[in-house]
């Protein structure tokens, strides 16, 4: 191990983490990001993911899941931004106001068309507790797996990492960089609509998601 990583195991055990997956994630990650991030880095976005997924989440059983996943995610985003990652393939961002519907289907049917040669994240700019029930049902409908999508709140890091970023009411609240392509998405939101209209919207995503695909040179399955 390197004089950085056991640095950083050495200074971890100080701190006062709210919960112990907390502090053996940081290990694991700093460990894992050894050259790229910081102790520091690590232990700050570990604790950052953790606070703002503990502020909708309903279910204490998932949280810790969703902050295991949402941090490492976000410290990839970040090194891929950095170019300590390699960037194989397009990265797209999907973005709406609760991640709850719209940009989850968008995720959601992108992985499912394009696979591996799509890189597909999702985000919120004011994220729900839980997935819009009726969005996962119109999902499953057509034999796609959700159980482990979650609303996750938007950040810089991941919009940094991307190649596409797709808003879809979100408003001004996903950030600008100079570099990216971005494209709004005119949907309805399925918050306040009923199962058939929810399948309606996800027939209008996929075919959004089928448009973009063939720009980016990319033959849905």
């Amino acid at each position: 191990m390197s004089e950085l990583a056991t640095a950083g195991r050495r200074g971890l055990p100080g701190l006062a983490y709210p919960e112990r997956y907390l502090h053996d994630l940081a290990l694991d990650l700093t460990a894992r990001y050894d050259g790229t991030f910081n102790a520091e880095t690590v232990e700050r976005y570990v604790l950052e993911s953790y606070t703002a997924l503990l502020r909708t989440a309903t279910v204490r059983a998932h949280l810790a899941n969703r902050v295991i996943r949402f941090a490492t995610d976000r410290l990839t985003a970040l090194a891929q931004a950095k170019g300590a990652i390699a960037h194989d393939v397009p990265e797209v961002l999907f973005v709406c106001e609760q991640n709850a519907g719209r940009s989850q289907m968008a995720a959601v049917l992108t992985h499912a068309l394009a696979g591996d040669r799509v890189h597909v994240r999702s985000a919120g700019s004011m994220p729900a507790a839980d997935l819009n029930h009726a969005v996962v049902v119109a999902l499953q409908e057509v034999g796609l797996d959700v159980t482990q999508a979650f609303p996750k709140p938007l950040t810089d890091d991941v919009v940094q990492a991307a190649d596409v970023v797709v808003t879809m009411g979100c408003g001004d609240a996903c950030p600008v960089y100079p570099g990216k392509r971005y494209l709004d998405w005119k949907l309805d939101d399925p918050e306040s609509l009923s199962l058939d209209e929810v399948r309606r919207v996800r027939d209008e995503v996929r075919a959004h998601v089928e448009a973009l695909l063939a720009e980016l040179g990319i033959d849905g399955r």
